[in-house]
């Protein structure tokens, strides 16, 4: 154990989180289908979509039109300025993003599922200083639990032009299964991409990755780890959940997985026989000891999970 206690010690944190409104109401070319059936070296990247002003502002407009697709969108209208959008769900759990850009629409994953959620908009109006700009209740009925964990959002973040995409569907072009194609993607990232210990001692707060920089440099923390393989998970309609959460003291970031199969694989990505461990690709790539990283990563008191992305 000693070993892992030097290992995790340098995952340092990631930096995932940054610790008078008027109420109304994207159809586009993004799909509402909640097929999962793995087609060899097929992608289907759902696009988050803005269609309707539900809520309207000087700063911003926000659709909850889609959120049976597991998400909703917003719009900044202002250079300039900062919004934080917090959101609580049924899991009890609140989440904050943050908007900087303006003209871009920006989607907010329903991660916790079917229920009744709040969601409140903040101005910020000087250094760390907040003022509330909207609150709306927001009841969610889901047409598939798996939606919110296709689609991209700031945190996994990824196009139809993104470069993770086009390789997600060659390492998968001859992949039978959706085993198959989690198995390829995942011996590709933790054995090109290196764990980036300059930048774990530098992340700023408020970090989000970019998962082709990630691939173009070839190195990246435990955020980018994670947020590339959820990408390209998606990216083929495998269904994969970003969590945010602690190994022992550190913050850190891993993959829960949907397989066929299986169903959720929580804390899982190794398999021999009937046996998983866990879905950590940042350790994964860090140790060539596979047999202690498995018995490491299996042992689920080792993780809290804090958020799911």
């Amino acid at each position: 154990m000693k070993q892992y206690s030097r290992l995790i010690a340098v995952l340092l944190i990631c930096g995932l989180l940054c610790s008078g409104c008027a109420s109304g109401g994207a159809e586009g070319s993004s799909s509402s289908s909640t097929d999962l059936h793995y087609e060899m070296g097929k992608t289907t990247v759902l696009i988050p979509e803005f269609e309707t002003a539900d809520v309207s502002c000087d700063l911003l407009d926000v659709d909850f039109s889609h959120t049976s697709q597991g998400y909703f969108t917003c719009v900044l209208k202002e250079d300039g300025a900062k919004v934080n959008i917090q959101i609580s769900g049924p899991d009890g759990v609140n989440y904050k993003y943050f908007i900087e850009t303006a003209d871009e629409v920006t989607a907010f994953p329903l991660t916790a599922g079917d229920g009744t959620y709040a969601v409140v908009g903040y101005e910020n109006i000087g250094g760390d200083q907040y003022a509330a700009i909207f609150s709306y209740a927001l009841g969610v009925e889901l047409e598939s639990e798996f939606l919110p964990f296709l689609y991209p959002n700031q945190y996994v973040n990824f196009t139809e032009d993104s470069e993770a995409v086009r390789l997600a569907a060659e390492l998968t072009k001859d992949a039978e299964s959706d085993l198959d194609a989690l198995t390829n993607i995942y011996s590709y990232v933790t054995s090109h991409i290196v764990y980036d210990d300059e930048k774990a001692a530098t992340v700023e707060t408020g970090y989000l990755p970019d998962i082709d920089e990630t691939l173009d440099t070839g190195k990246g923390i435990c955020f980018d780890y994670a947020a590339l393989t959820s990408a390209m998970l998606r990216s083929v309609s495998i269904p994969a959940r970003l969590v945010i959460g602690y190994v022992e003291d550190v913050r850190h970031a891993w993959i829960d997985v949907y397989i066929e199969s299986r169903g959720w694989v929580e804390n899982a990505i190794q398999f021999s026989g009937d046996n998983w461990t866990l879905l950590d690709p940042t350790l994964g790539s860090s140790t060539s000891d596979e047999t202690a990283a498995a018995e490491y990563m299996s042992d689920s008191s080792n993780y809290t999970v804090l958020y799911v992305r």
